[in-house]
């Protein structure tokens, strides 16, 4: 077993307690994002929805890899879930939406910065994902590609099963 040095543990505990602050804050106030087509997304306004927000880079692998199970859990009414789409560090908006458009994504897409950043969470890595439930709490978090499989099966195990 591993013991923890106590020079090395401060610092970690700190870090990590600066980032689930940094997570409660963001979560607290929810979020308020325009997209590439000048629609306002707010995390009060899908009330009642699974949300997953994802951080990504048209340069990036892992990114393009999940974008076709993100377009089908977005476009799969039954799972009760909208998926936005947050591009970052990109040359110019035009980038962003050529590359969005000749991969058919249907989601919003919002231009990313820091501002947008701090309103949902710190990004460790592209992609991030974070994921609210209907109550608009984030249940989850992810840095590294994520599935349709692995996101279907988490709203499935959180769901409130019907009563019988």
């Amino acid at each position: 077993m591993q013991t923890l040095q106590s020079g090395r543990f401060y610092p970690i505990w700190l870090a990590g307690l600066v980032l689930a602050l940094a997570a409660s804050l963001a979560q607290a106030g929810g979020f308020r994002l325009t997209d590439t087509e000048g629609k306002i997304h707010s995390l009060e306004g899908y009330r009642g929805k699974w949300v997953l927000v994802n951080f990504w880079a048209t340069w990036c692998p892992p990114c393009q890899e999940e974008i076709p199970d993100l377009i089908a859990l977005h476009g799969d009414k039954k799972n009760n879930l909208v998926v936005i789409g947050i591009a970052m560090d990109y040359q110019d908006a035009k980038q962003v939406t050529d590359f969005a458009d000749g991969l058919l994504v249907d989601y919003p897409i919002v231009l990313g910065n820091a501002q947008v950043a701090r309103q949902i969470g710190p990004i460790q890595g592209l992609p991030t994902t974070y994921l609210y439930n209907p109550e608009g709490k984030m249940v989850a978090q992810q840095v590294g590609a994520i599935t349709r499989e692995s996101v279907e099966s988490f709203i499935t195990r959180k769901s409130p099963r019907p009563k019988k």
